[in-house]
């Protein structure tokens, strides 16, 4: 048996927790891979929508584990709220959620340090959700992190009060300073919480499980596009957000990676700076913000949009290996009466079809297909056989590009709004 890979193949909230959610049923296991409390997966059902932001988007399924890998940053105090909300859910989240000991955890120096960073560097600022990641990730390759392994040993609070003398040094360079007992309460009080659950060697539990034949399917958060390596830095996350991101962020060997599943939006956003080739600063990318609600489910921030990048998208295809392919938000698109599709780039000149190094808009100028569109309402169909034709020939297109398979089509946000085009991924 081999591990599963779902991951976003844009610039991150294409969608993960739904598809997570909506696949689940299928595995034994979920993984978290990578990624803090910036990410938010949101997940909709019975008419209630649930955003998570630590925890795998399993956890509403009874009989699968979830599983915190060691590539995941988590902040007690976040990670205690989001507890708290789906047990007043009646979710026995205990039970089935297991955190590995190698994850490091955010401390409130960490958050003090992401916001005096973020507001140094003033219009440079490269738009983090001040949550304290990027200090976390540094400390870790830093060799400084604490671990969630750390917090039953006897010298816990010793590793803590190092770090922290550390952190005000480099505040004080920041002229940066705050008073941390209020916020070190709390923190302290969310640990106590952490020790409540299971804490595993994940590397150990995940390959014994797929030794045994268990279903495995790892979860990635942000996208591809934010990835630390092969993203647009230094406007991207702190973590690998690809598939080999994976392997490092729970303990499994390449060889044990299966099938590789890449969402994307039917359009394209982004939160926060950055290079974003195909953005639209005018009413149709109001319109797909307002049809598409989209505002950033942990921070609220208007997401910005523009049409689908395919160049983008080729190359997010290539990296991760992706197998198969999910389109999410058909639905926004419905009224628009055509389609624009960015085929190559005018790049200093000359016409590519790749994502070359730098994608400043200065050195770029998207060159566009034109689709008709489809003015039909998607949220109440209920088979693959009642998309219009014109979505049909939409879909065609992408995966003729990408030579790729779109095994599922999105057309709400309601877990029943999940159009299957291939069993291939269900059965996966």
């Amino acid at each position: 048996m081999k591990v599963n890979v779902l991951l976003g193949l844009q610039w991150g909230d294409e969608g993960k927790g739904k598809i997570v959610d909506v696949l689940t049923p299928n595995y034994n296991i979920i993984c978290r891979f990578q990624g803090g409390p910036n990410a938010g997966h949101t997940l909709e059902f019975n008419g209630i929508k649930h955003v998570l932001h630590t925890i795998p988007s399993g956890i509403f399924h009874d009989k699968t584990i979830n599983i915190v890998g060691n590539g995941v940053v988590i902040d007690p105090i976040i990670f205690k709220k989001e507890i708290n909300a789906l047990e007043k859910m009646g979710v026995n989240v205990k039970s089935k959620l297991f955190i590995s000991n190698r994850a490091h955890l955010i401390l409130p120096t960490h958050r003090l340090i992401d916001a005096a960073s973020e507001t140094a560097k003033g219009k440079e600022k490269i738009g983090s959700t001040l949550k304290g990641i990027g200090p976390t990730y540094m400390d870790k390759t830093g060799r400084n992190g604490l671990r969630v392994g750390d917090i039953t040993q006897p010298k816990f609070k010793e590793k803590y009060n190092f770090l922290v003398v550390k952190h005000k040094q480099i505040l004080a360079v920041y002229k940066y300073s705050q008073d941390l007992k209020v916020l070190e309460n709390e923190w302290f009080e969310a640990i106590e919480n952490l020790k409540e659950f299971q804490h595993i060697d994940c590397e150990h539990y995940i390959n014994n499980a797929i030794n045994q034949g268990q279903k495995v399917l790892a979860e990635g958060a942000q996208g591809s596009l934010l990835d630390i390596d092969f993203g647009a830095y230094p406007f991207v996350t702190s973590s690998s957000t690809i598939c080999a991101g994976a392997c490092t962020g729970l303990g499994i060997p390449p060889t044990k990676i299966g099938n590789v599943i890449g969402i994307f939006k039917a359009y394209c956003t982004r939160v926060g700076s950055g290079p974003f080739p195909t953005e639209l600063n005018d009413s149709t990318g109001e319109q797909m913000r307002k049809i598409g609600n989209e505002f950033g489910s942990t921070t609220g921030r208007p997401r910005r949009c523009g049409w689908l990048d395919l160049p983008a998208l080729k190359y997010a295809v290539m990296i991760n290996g992706v197998t198969e392919l999910i389109m999410m938000k058909a639905d926004v698109l419905s009224g628009f009466k055509s389609i624009k599709v960015c085929t190559h780039y005018n790049y200093q000149g000359e016409k590519i079809d790749y994502l070359p190094y730098d994608i400043s808009t200065e050195l770029i100028t998207p060159i566009y297909a034109e689709l008709k569109g489809w003015n039909k309402n998607l949220q109440d169909l209920n088979s693959v056989e009642d998309i219009p034709l014109e979505l049909n020939e939409y879909i065609l297109y992408i995966e003729k590009e990408l030579n790729v398979p779109i095994t599922i089509v999105s057309v709400g946000p309601d877990r029943k709004q999940t159009l299957i085009r291939s069993k291939q991924i269900v059965n996966a």
